[in-house]
């Protein structure tokens, strides 16, 4: 039976729709490109460049020690944008979790089309109970995941578990604003009862016993920002084959409108922050 989480993020041949707006958009399997699938795997506030910006702030990523060796955990992968990012630009190996089967699948199928699966592994499970061993990972990447479990400390203790010592934890992440309602839907919920936002601070004092701050940096406005030019973007126009929609369905529609709503508000706030495990 799954879970309400689960359900929100099913996609009925998902990996089969995408071949075939890629097709009517003019693009090749055989010649796919990472930014190709751009508009249905980087679905996160900022896209892509948020992404590589904030690993650059990370430490691992700033230094030489990124090798074809370093092992990153991405946690609540979807249909792996992120994790095939990572793999390309760094070298590196990346293991990738997501509570949706159907989002396992076509991660997988997606990252074999692109030819990243002997560096690439994903896993269905959910972060409150992983399938890894202990000291297994030198970074975990946890990129709006949060909002939809509502037993963080449960799922600290498991990044901090299967956390190297003196890994890194990278949040890229939404919190809760000083106004606690928001519009809906939003890409991580079309009800509020798959949503458990918490500030940052109240979020601060379950890491404080575990982990140790080595960036912080509050993105709210650059997330407004964001959200204004894709609204702006989209205003009017019928959605392209390669969209959200794919993923989401008819809520998508309204994902541009309500974030830059609920940032406006201050019903939500973007956070960007590394954490080290001692």
């Amino acid at each position: 039976m799954k879970s309400p989480v689960e359900d929100h993020y099913h996609s009925h041949n998902l990996s089969r729709r995408i071949k075939d707006a890629l097709k009517k958009s003019g693009k090749e399997i055989s010649s796919l490109a990472i930014k190709d699938l751009a508009a249905v795997d980087q679905l996160h506030t900022g896209g892509a460049g948020a992404t590589l910006a904030l690993l650059k702030k990370a430490s691992l990523f700033k230094k030489t020690d990124v090798t074809g060796e370093t092992l990153i955990l991405d946690a609540g992968c979807g249909i792996g944008g992120s994790s095939r990012l990572l793999a390309k630009t760094f070298q590196c190996r990346v293991t990738g979790i997501d509570l949706a089967q159907a989002f396992i699948e076509t991660a997988r199928d997606l990252t074999r089309w692109l030819k990243l699966d002997h560096c690439i592994h994903f896993e269905q499970g959910s972060v409150l109970d992983m399938p890894f061993k202990a000291d297994t990972f030198d970074a975990i990447f946890c990129q709006h995941i949060l909002m939809n479990i509502q037993d963080k400390k449960t799922a600290l203790k498991e990044f901090y578990r299967v956390l190297k010592p003196g890994g890194s934890l990278i949040l890229h992440e939404i919190f809760q604003g000083k106004n606690k309602d928001i519009a809906l839907p939003v890409p991580w919920a079309g009800d509020p009862s798959i949503s458990f936002l918490l500030p940052w601070e109240k979020f601060n004092s379950i890491l404080v016993p575990t982990f140790t701050l080595d960036h912080f940096s509050n993105e709210t406005q650059t997330a407004l920002e964001w959200w204004q030019m894709v609204h702006a973007a989209g205003k009017n126009k019928k959605p392209r084959p390669l969209s959200p929609n794919l993923v989401f369905g008819s809520n998508a529609a309204f994902f541009a409108s309500n974030m830059q709503k609920n940032f406006q508000n201050n019903s939500l706030e973007c956070i960007e922050a590394v954490l080290k495990k001692g």
